[in-house]
């Protein structure tokens, strides 16, 4: 039988579809087998040889042992064959090459799970998107897409290698545009620093379609690593905002010193204090009282974004309310006292009791004034002087009980103490 014909037709497809013409061959002599079992007379075993020079095809029936070995072979291709092989042939053929297809796909990208990768979006719904790779497909379900995000069918997209499943119907590669680690491939890409390894990104936090934090660390002094990750007036940073479609991403500086990583972590709000707690994880973060809101951010995204970048779980205070001050719950800024308010806040109990101990002290120093035995004395007695002790420390508790300065309440030299009148004695 003259077969070159189908040979060409089928190194033709062989070219086409990159599959080696072995493979094909292979996959051609099965179908010959399946073809010559249906054959009357057929013995139950067969194997089948085609020569590739002259395209002759060889028909060997076949006798087993128990043990599945071969005892005895013969000859035995049927008359008019080559009409029922290729008959028969051309579904098997077309199953096997889709088979070595997937076969070829998996190999290619098995073990690449994490590499980015770009293609052009075939179809999309709310269950998932399928993107074309150019020699395979890649599954994208909505859990791994940016929320809001719309994907048209031609549109070009990066998206992340998060798994390559080998299952019966062909291999499954399964990315995502949602992941975390797909900030840090989008990076690699426009950063060469992170490539070379003077630059590292350490940890990365991100809610996906809203905001981004990644922390960057240099191991080259000579190398700014967040200068390095922005680029000139920001285009670097600007390639990875824009094919994340607008998604807001800070970048800040790993510190070793945890305190200072949290403050980092938490611009672009300036932060005061940090106070830890190593066993319980916890840090608690004291920002002026203007800096709340955002240190906070939108609905605590910033505060959040922080804890999971540091790994500890951060509790904001403005400085009002770690000094105990009643604040707005909206702004954190101290409550403001109204100055028609006719009763004034109570002071401090410690701050009352130096109050009252300053004031029994002045009553008692002037209680202990001589008493006037005549006209001249009488009128001497109305001008008791206090000791400048008493009066500095009555001075004192006012102020601390009142919020008045000092200075306010302080008495001039030259004024006299008024103290009770005497009442003339009628026999003087």
């Amino acid at each position: 039988m003259d077969f070159n014909l189908m040979l060409d037709a089928l190194e033709g497809v062989a070219r086409e579809k990159g599959v080696p013409i072995e493979t094909i061959l292979d996959a051609l002599a099965n179908a010959f087998v399946s073809a010559y079992k249906r054959t009357p007379g057929a013995a139950e075993e067969a194997r089948v040889t085609i020569d590739v020079d002259s395209g002759e095809i060889t028909v060997y029936g076949q006798e087993l042992d128990e043990d599945g070995n071969v005892v005895r072979e013969w000859v035995d291709t049927p008359e008019d064959f080559g009409r029922i092989a290729v008959q028969t042939a051309k579904q098997v053929i077309t199953q096997r090459l889709r088979d070595a297809k997937r076969e070829q796909v998996f190999d290619l990208y098995d073990g690449r799970e994490g590499d980015l990768v770009t293609g052009i979006v075939q179809s999309s719904d709310h269950r998932y998107a399928m993107l074309d790779l150019g020699n395979a497909e890649a599954i994208m379900p909505g859990s791994e897409r940016i929320p809001y995000e719309r994907l048209e069918r031609g549109n070009r997209i990066k998206a992340y290698i998060l798994e390559v499943r080998g299952e019966g119907k062909g291999p499954q590669i399964v990315v995502s545009r949602s992941h975390p680690e797909f900030i840090r491939s989008l990076f690699e890409l426009e950063v060469p620093e992170l490539v070379d390894g003077d630059v590292e990104i350490r940890a990365i936090a991100r809610e996906p379609g809203h905001r981004t934090k990644i922390a960057v660390l240099s191991h080259d002094p000579n190398v700014d690593p967040v200068g390095a990750c922005v680029g000139a007036r920001g285009s670097r940073v600007r390639q990875v905002v824009n094919e994340l479609r607008g998604e807001k991403v800070d970048i800040v500086e790993w510190r070793e010193d945890t305190r200072a990583f949290i403050s980092e972590a938490l611009s672009p709000a300036r932060v005061k204090e940090v106070r830890l707690d190593e066993e319980e994880k916890v840090a608690t973060v004291i920002v002026p009282d203007h800096q709340l809101s955002l240190a906070i951010g939108k609905e605590g995204q910033n505060a959040r974004l922080a804890a999971r970048l540091t790994g500890y779980k951060i509790d904001i205070r403005s400085e009002s309310q770690d000094l105990g001050l009643e604040v707005d719950e909206e702004t954190g800024l101290p409550v403001a006292v109204d100055a028609d308010e006719e009763v004034a806040a109570p002071p401090p109990a410690d701050v009352a009791a130096a109050a009252e101990d300053a004031v029994e002290a002045a009553a008692e120093a002037v209680t202990e004034a001589p008493v006037a035995v005549s006209a001249d004395d009488a009128v001497a007695a109305t001008e008791v002087e206090v000791p400048a002790e008493v009066a500095e420390e009555v001075d004192d508790a006012i102020a601390a009980a009142t919020g008045t300065p000092e200075e306010d309440t302080e008495l001039e030299e030259d004024d006299d103490v008024d103290t009770p009148g005497i009442e003339e004695d009628p026999a003087v």
